[in-house]
This record gives C-alpha cells, sequence and structure tokens, in this order.
C-alpha cells in the first residue's frame, strides 16, 4: 500500500496479513479522490472502519483539514499509529478504538460535523446500511457533504436511507462505491 497523491505522495504504508482487513484497492482509491477532487481542501474526513488508515491518510495527504478515525481492530489500530508516526501526522487526527455506534454515538454528542464520511466495513453484513441510518439520524454529515460506502457489487446499497439519497454509484470489478447526500441536495 503506498500514498497515491499530495504531500505524501508515494510513501509506502505498513500493512498486515490476514482476513482481519481488507485494505481498499489503489484503483479504487485512487477513483475515489478523482471523484472528490479538490473538494477535499481544508474538510473534515471521517474514516470509518478505517483499517490501517490507507483512506484517511490520503486524505490527509490532498489536504484535508481534520481526518478522524475509526476501527474497533486492535492490530489495525497499531499499524494505523505506525503509519501516522512515520509520515509524522500528529496534528488535525483523531483515533477511536472501539466500534462504529459508539464513536458515532459520540461524534453525534460533540455535534462533529464532517464533509466527507468514507463507510468501508465488512462485506456483505448490513452494516454499512445501519451505519448510514445512524449518520442519518446524527446529522453528522455536513449539509453539502458526501458518505461514500464501498460494497462488494453483490451487496446492494438501498436508495435512501432516512433523509439520505443514493446520488450516484461506481463499479470497480468486484467492488462497488455508492454515492449518498442530503435528499435535499439532489
Amino acid at each position: 500500500m503506498r500514498v497515491i497523491a499530495g504531500k505524501y505522495r508515494g510513501r509506502k504504508l505498513e500493512n498486515f496479513e490476514g482476513m482481519d482487513i481488507r485494505p481498499t484497492s489503489d484503483r479504487v482509491k485512487e477513483s475515489l479522490f478523482n471523484i472528490l477532487g479538490h473538494k477535499l481542501m481544508g474538510c473534515s474526513f471521517l474514516d470509518l472502519f478505517g483499517g490501517t488508515g490507507s483512506i484517511g491518510i490520503e486524505a490527509v495527504s490532498r489536504g484535508a483539514e481534520k481526518v478522524v478515525f475509526v476501527d474497533t481492530g486492535v492490530k489495525s489500530i497499531k499499524v494505523l499509529r505506525s503509519n501516522l508516526e512515520s509520515l509524522k501526522i500528529t496534528e488535525r487526527v483523531e483515533i477511536y478504538n472501539t466500534d462504529y455506534e459508539n464513536a458515532l454515538s459520540k461524534m453525534g454528542s460533540a455535534n462533529s460535523l464532517f464533509d466527507f464520511i468514507f463507510i468501508d466495513p465488512p462485506y456483505n453484513k448490513q452494516i454499512a446500511q445501519n451505519a448510514l441510518g445512524i449518520i442519518s439520524d446524527l446529522g453528522i454529515l455536513h449539509s453539502e457533504g458526501i458518505i461514500v460506502v464501498e460494497h462488494d457489487v453483490l451487496d446492494s446499497m438501498p436508495d435512501r436511507v432516512g433523509i439520505l439519497v443514493k446520488d450516484r454509484e461506481k463499479k470497480y470489478g468486484s467492488t462497488m462505491l455508492s454515492m449518498y447526500i442530503y435528499e435535499d441536495n439532489k
């Protein structure tokens, strides 16, 4: 794994072997950030199910002002911290080593707002749909914000969850990116 563009372009990221993690491929990551484009500058970014931090670190590299990482895996958080330390990223990041429901609840209580939320949970378990429902209820997405869900192409995502509506989808082999926005922005 590596950082594709921005301040840390070309820097390698630590990873670990095993079934506990499924890193986003460079092809999908590059396409995701091409979609988000220049809007990343100065944004707040939530990397839900962040794993070793590849997506959130890419957001920092491309100019995100603040990135919050959430993951339950002890090994993932250890590698994430190592990646942040090796790149000397010590400011503008927060790490929650807890489940997504608890983390989202804390962010809702703190009135956190994000411009972008990336959701990459274990596939085929309806977790993404549940996370979208919580985000819709808590209102932690900025009014012009975008949520991107990475999922298996066989795991269909609903057209609507609460006040969030699916804006578009992009397919990359067996991986799909589904993008959600507030209904009023459609």
